[in-house]
């Protein structure tokens, strides 16, 4: 389909709107970017078609298995795998820079691996368990990231790992747990950084970013063993340690679905903070229980004291230029954090004011800014803490009535407020 604005760019040009170099630099423009758009929408379709290709051809043989013998059996096994081979054997050597050819062919060749795997396993009757296939599979894989430069199998390699991890450490926990993740992790970081420096506005560095921050957010409760509580104090230097890097620069100066990091941070502090809001948590948390290993060796408080050690660090590099002069409350709660875990029941209280000065905080900054996003932020924070008392106290149905009554008209009033302040700098 052509481009209206491009037809248009003769008739300009002859009627000296604009010359012909600025014709020949807007026709450019929109070309390139017409360029991409077809190149990302052929990357969808051969990705699609190589995973739909290798499901056909994995139903065509389920249908015949069983007539056939182990031989013929064995070598439709490694087919899969040898036509994935074949395939980026190809591109690395005709096709390298083809963005389409990568992707696809790095796809077909990873499942590829996988479904030979438990062919194999299958006809030969060899035993094993799922987590030490995911890890043969995983490990075959990893390869093909850096041979074709390919970021659709990272994205997969990520899940992968991460399946492992919960399979290993939640799913069969305690008659297993496996700290072989982590090194996994560390397999990917080279590619990672590789798409930050070379590709910062890409969709595969945008997925990226959100499935890195989700898979650790997952898989940092893998490690507890027997002190789980100490769990609370990784978790909220985890979500601090996210949201400093989310104010970084790199990715201050990026669109908000880019700044994973500072979203999971922040709503993860909030949510660990709506937990801390109520009265029967801390009786559980402090609950008088035998704990199987020392709490000063185990790995849930070593990783705690690194992510502390990190967290602040990351805390006085941001505030340092500043003089401290400009942090806010959020950024500094996974030091009370440490406080409210020493303390008793008390903490709830805390908690409820921390969580309501958060909220009124939100709400300032969103009318300092003439921001109803910001603003109404607040509002929502407000709302679920008083949702939360409301399954949490005695108060009657009447007095609940009126809270919600009056968050709405505070709903209401703040936004027409906000509007009718607009329209008046507007006029």
């Amino acid at each position: 389909m052509s481009n209206p604005i491009l037809n248009e760019l003769p008739a300009l040009v002859k009627a000296n709107v604009i010359t012909e170099e600025t014709a020949k630099k807007i026709k450019e423009h929109y070309t390139k970017n017409g360029d991409e758009s077809q190149s990302k929408l052929f990357m969808i379709f051969g990705i699609l078609g190589a995973i739909l290709s290798g499901l056909g051809i994995i139903l065509i043989l389920a249908h015949n298995w069983d007539d056939l013998s182990n031989t013929t059996k064995s070598i439709i096994s490694f087919l899969p795998l040898l036509i994935g081979q074949l395939f980026c054997g190809y591109t690395i050597l005709k096709k390298s820079e083809n963005t389409v050819w990568r992707e696809s062919s790095s796809v077909f060749l990873f499942f590829g691996i996988g479904a030979s795997i438990s062919l194999i396993a299958q006809v030969y009757n060899i035993s094993g368990d799922l987590n030490s296939f995911l890890l043969t599979w995983m490990l075959l894989s990893l390869p093909l990231v850096y041979l074709l430069r390919t970021s659709i199998v990272s994205l997969l390699y990520i899940i992968g790992i991460t399946y492992y991890c919960c399979n290993s450490n939640y799913f069969t926990y305690p008659k297993e747990q496996s700290y072989l993740f982590w090194l996994l992790f560390l397999g990917i970081i080279p590619h990672y950084y590789q798409l930050l420096t070379t590709k910062p506005q890409s969709n595969f560095t945008l997925f990226h970013h959100w499935l890195i921050a989700i898979s650790l957010m997952i898989s940092l409760g893998s490690i507890g063993d027997g002190n789980e509580k100490l769990l609370y104090l990784s978790y909220m230097c985890l979500f601090a340690i996210y949201y400093f890097i989310g104010r970084n620069s790199f990715f201050e100066n990026q669109k908000i679905k880019f700044n994973s990091y500072r979203i999971i941070g922040k709503l993860g502090t909030l949510i660990l903070l709506f937990v801390y809001t109520f009265k029967s948590f801390w009786i559980f948390f402090h609950e008088k229980k035998v704990h199987q290993n020392p709490i000063i060796t185990s790995p849930e408080f070593i990783i705690a004291s690194i992510l502390t050690i990190i967290a602040i660090v990351l805390f006085y590099k941001k505030n340092n230029p500043t003089h401290f002069k400009d942090f806010g409350l959020l950024e500094i709660i996974f030091l009370l954090n440490i406080l409210l875990i020493l303390m008793g029941t008390l903490a709830a209280i805390i908690a409820n004011g921390i969580v309501l000065a958060i909220g009124l905080l939100e709400i300032k900054r969103g009318n300092q800014l003439n921001n109803l996003r910001i603003l109404n932020f607040g509002l929502l924070i407000i709302t679920i803490l008083i949702t939360c008392r409301f399954f949490d106290t005695d108060f009657s149905f009447i007095v609940r009535g009126i809270l919600f009554i009056s968050l709405g008209l505070g709903f209401f009033l703040t936004n027409y407020v906000m509007l009718k302040k607009r329209n008046r700098h507007e006029k």
